[in-house]
């Protein structure tokens, strides 16, 4: 299984980069791009940000290794999908800002790559109005078990939705390829 490199790294190649969205946000624009059919490109960040003079990442940097753990991951049939998201000793506010920021970044790759009006579901479409949603959200000052439940399904959800979104735009449209 393809592990993710770490949040900090992908934070300090970000910046050495020049890029400007943070680890979360960045990784939400590429699984987004990734999962409404956009291609598995070595120049991702210029694509998935939509900035030709972006720099493509060094081969083996953690902005290259996040491209291709995401890749691995979003194709794994044994749904090892994960979100580049803080740690669990952060605060639970950062956290939940963290998975908004992801699924900001999500709407705005999957909606350059799938263009307006993708092959979707009703499941899917329905799952991409609630990222929608989410996108939308801001956390509440809190920190009590019952919240941090509620972000774990949250968590889940978003990442039951994203493989849902890029079974339908990608893993489909392949299947049907093979099969013709």
């Amino acid at each position: 299984m393809a592990e993710l490199p770490l949040i900090d790294e992908v934070a300090q190649a970000s910046r050495r980069s020049g890029l400007a969205a943070d680890p979360s946000e960045l990784h939400g624009a590429l699984c987004g791009w990734l999962s409404g059919g956009g291609e598995n490109a070595a120049n991702w960040p210029a694509r998935v940000l939509a900035d030709d003079s972006l720099p493509a990442p060094e081969p083996d940097s953690a902005l290259d290794e996040l491209r291709k753990a995401s890749v691995a991951q979003l194709d794994d049939r044994g749904f090892g999908f994960e979100l580049l998201l803080p740690e669990i000793d952060d605060s639970l506010n950062a956290r939940a800002d963290a998975l908004f920021d992801w699924c900001r970044g999500f709407l705005g790759g999957f909606g350059l790559a799938a263009g307006a009006n993708p092959p979707l579901s009703e499941e899917a479409e329905e799952a991409l109005h609630d990222l929608a949603r989410l996108a939308q959200a801001a956390p509440e000052s809190s920190d009590d078990d019952e919240d941090e439940h509620a972000l774990a399904e949250i968590e889940e959800f978003v990442r039951v939705a994203v493989l849902l979104l890029h079974g339908d735009c990608v893993l489909a449209p392949r299947h049907r390829q093979s099969l013709n």
